[in-house]
């Protein structure tokens, strides 16, 4: 072999084995793909997704179905190139910087608990947003989930205490406490009345700057409602607070005479707030997909993302905007009995 040949196969070869090396190694990428579709009507894992007890319930029909975006890679998992290059080409799914997932200034496992906080709280709130429809009154409370080392709020606030006030203001949801810690400058003390173990006390705590100036006192806290009867829902490992409009609607659904679906397949996605709103959520496109592959024929979605939703609706699945709770309980009267409007996403 001559020496001309020699070098170009050497060079080929050097080509190669840094193609192929390259395509294993790690980058900053995320792809989103559709995950479980779960019918808040049915059952995971031999349990019912909803259960109420202490309250006359009443048969369903059909399926009210939330619908999830799984994702691979991560900062403690990242993807290789190829992995991205196959998701960049394949329809179903998204491939998406890292930090839109994960925030560089933020530990992935403070991600993740804050995902099963807000996956908790938007139970709670679909709970809440149902009772409000039905108007059964309730009450609730603040507490504390956890506190972050080396923060004020670390070895003074303790998990499970009761926030009653802030700075002598009624302490009556997470919003409040919120901003008025953020209304003091850091070092400025801020009085958290607190109730533990039974016992009324007060908290003193200088808030110190964050990442962005603002202060903080470093506690993770979550609103705990009080209701007349139990409501509990299993989802098995599901994070974040995008199924809560299709909790709330399985909830009214159990709660009413008469089946809300009216037998059909509906799936859904949003997040709900206790006073009925409906908001936008991510990963629209994954999680039409995954209901379609579920078998719905409609799906409710958000008016913030009614835009994209059309732009990306999979064939066969009839989209209907849903402002608020009692919006897309009239649009499922109005499917069912075939009265009323439908309110659709606006091409």
């Amino acid at each position: 072999m001559s020496r001309r040949a020699l070098t170009l196969l050497l060079a080929g070869f050097l080509v190669l084995a840094f193609g192929v090396a390259g395509a294993f190694r790690p980058v900053p990428y995320v792809v989103l793909s559709p995950g479980p579709t779960e019918n808040t009507l049915g059952e995971v894992e031999k349990k019912p997704v909803i259960s109420i007890s202490g309250r006359q319930t009443y048969p369903t029909s059909g399926a009210l179905s939330l619908v999830t975006v799984a994702y691979q890679g991560g900062p403690a998992a990242q993807i290789d190139l190829l992995t991205a290059l196959r998701g960049w080409i394949d329809p179903d799914v998204a491939v998406v910087p890292q930090e839109t997932i994960f925030a560089p200034d933020r530990d992935p496992k403070e991600v993740e608990e804050e995902n099963t906080v807000e996956m908790t709280n938007s139970q709670d709130s679909a709970t809440a947003a149902a009772l409000n429809e039905l108007k059964i009154p309730y009450s609730m409370v603040v507490t504390v989930v956890s506190t972050e080392k080396g923060k004020p709020a670390d070895g003074k606030l303790l998990k499970g205490d009761e926030l009653t006030t802030i700075d002598g203001k009624d302490a009556k949801d997470v919003d409040v406490v919120s901003s008025t810690v953020k209304a003091h400058k850091p070092g400025e003390e801020v009085v958290f009345g607190v109730l533990r173990g039974g016992q009324k006390i007060e908290v003193p705590l200088r808030p110190i700057a964050g990442p962005k100036g603002q202060p903080q006192v470093g506690v993770l806290m979550q609103t705990k409602y009080k209701f007349p009867f139990d409501v509990d829902i299993n989802v098995g490992d599901v994070g974040g607070p995008s199924a809560g409009l299709m909790f709330s609607l399985g909830i009214l659904d159990k709660l009413t005479p008469g089946q809300l679906t009216g037998g059909k397949k509906i799936a859904g996605t949003g997040t709900i707030e206790p006073t009925g709103e409906v908001g936008p959520i991510g990963g629209i496109q994954q999680k039409m997909i995954g209901a379609k592959k579920a078998g719905a024929t409609v799906f409710l979605t958000p008016a913030d993302n009614c835009g994209e939703a059309v732009q990306a609706a999979p064939e066969g699945l009839r989209l209907v905007r849903a402002d608020t709770l009692h919006a897309a309980v009239q649009a499922l009267d109005a499917l069912r009995t075939g009265a009323g409007a439908v309110p659709a996403c606006p091409s």
